[in-house]
């Protein structure tokens, strides 16, 4: 006990600053510094990634369904028996029908291709939240036959509309009339606007009400499918395959897996890269130490010869630099812990107020699908990143150390 107290005490000590080893002091110091500031950013990267997939998996749901029926090759005229049918999975809490095509807005001059889903407000709500993304108006403002349309914030600024401005649909499907061949329209008044925080959507979605998306499509009583809300989402893959395997085929199911499947396995991809080339940089200021305690091995060869003389094993000069080595691992990666946790809670605020500074849109919507900056902290990412770190301390440690152990009293006592 009293040796293992000792061989600490020297460790510890070597990691002071002093008049004659300020230097190598120095040194220490900026090893510690260089594996703070890795681990730190290791562990806000990897949250901003939690936290960009989180949300924009969020608000992609907030619009689209966990899973959803539709036709192989056109409508559903039978999706009322198709949505009781599925309704039975243990899994399913709800259903809605939906119509959905594209077309063109037209305001005056300008104009703007978009994607046009006709819902039923009331079902809508038991599958998706669109009711909490209106910032004017109301879902309960789509009533049959009265064609109103809401869009989103970004369309709008497009348009240069607001609530109670007129619009025209186009659609593709043309009709026949004595001047010829022309596009279908239908004039809509904007009855509200959503903002889903997501560019995709708030730029080329809107909603108008069932029937009239029916009748502009000229669907009659079909719709174009049916949107899905499971009890777990994770679990939409197998529920498919299940409810499709009930259903016996005919039509096609699909889940949001697989409908924004690029989003999400591009996140995966970027997180692991990420992880790996950051983990890289904690590599780097780790071996640091190597370089660190080599020094301070050279410096310290007569404190080691005479420590030998007194009968200091091998042993314990080689405890007391790994010592030295892991404190400075330790250290630092304590310091990268506490402040990459502490700029993972904030990097929201930390990033609007560099925004404020630099007068630059940091995150712009329209490049990265989101307007703003999430993150997410996992606790056993952060556990995962501080052992690496402290475990690559150790192993740039064991070399110096070794190194140390094997000095002969006598050969360095001579230069002295």
């Amino acid at each position: 006990m009293i040796t293992q107290l000792y061989e600490w005490t020297v460790g510890l000590r070597y990691l002071r600053p002093r008049t004659r080893t300020g230097f190598v002091s120095f040194i220490s110091a900026t090893s510690m510094l260089g594996i703070a500031i890795a681990v730190f950013v290791l562990i806000v990267v990897l949250s901003v990634m939690n936290g960009f997939e989180k949300e924009l998996r969020e608000r992609i749901l907030a619009l689209a369904s966990h899973a959803t029926i539709s036709g192989l090759d056109g409508p559903l005229p039978h999706w009322r028996a198709l949505s009781q049918h599925a309704a039975r999975h243990p899994e399913v809490a709800a259903g809605a029908p939906f119509v959905e095509g594209e077309g063109m807005l037209v305001n005056g001059e300008r104009l703007s291709g978009v994607l046009v889903r006709g819902i039923d407000p009331r079902q809508e709500r038991e599958v998706a939240t669109l009711d909490n993304l209106m910032t004017a108006g109301t879902t309960e403002t789509l009533i049959d036959g009265d064609y109103n349309i809401l869009i989103g914030s970004a369309l709008a600024d497009e348009l240069g509309v607001g609530p109670g401005d007129k619009l025209i649909l186009l659609i593709s499907q043309a009709r026949v009339t004595p001047a010829g061949i022309v596009p279908r329209m239908r004039r809509f008044t904007v009855s509200g606007v959503f903002e889903a925080g997501m560019y995709e959507f708030d730029r080329g979605l809107a909603f108008i009400e069932l029937g009239d998306a029916a009748r502009l499509f000229r669907l009659g009583d079909a719709v174009t499918g049916v949107r899905l809300r499971l009890n777990d989402m994770f679990r939409a893959r197998d529920v498919v395959v299940d409810i499709a395997r009930d259903m016996g085929g005919g039509v096609l199911i699909s889940d949001w897996t697989r409908n924004h499947a690029n989003f999400f396995r591009s996140i995966q991809l970027t997180k692991t890269v990420m992880f790996i080339i950051l983990l890289l940089v904690v590599g780097v200021a780790a071996f640091n130490i190597v370089s660190t305690l080599v020094m301070v091995v050279k410096d310290k060869r007569a404190d080691i010869a005479i420590m030998r003389t007194m009968g200091a094993t091998p042993r314990s000069i080689m405890t007391i630099f790994l010592v030295q080595g892991v404190s400075i691992g330790v250290i630092g990666t304590l310091a990268g812990v506490i402040f990459g946790v502490l700029g993972a809670l904030n990097v929201e605020a930390i990033v609007r107020g560099l925004e404020r500074l630099l007068r630059v849109d940091l995150v712009s919507g329209e490049v990265y699908f989101l307007s703003d900056l999430p993150a997410q902290l996992q606790v056993d990412e952060v556990i995962e990143v501080a052992v690496t770190a402290i475990l690559l301390a150790l192993v740039s440690t064991v070399i110096p150390a070794w190194r140390a152990s094997r000095t002969q009293p006598a050969e360095a006592l001579r230069h002295e």
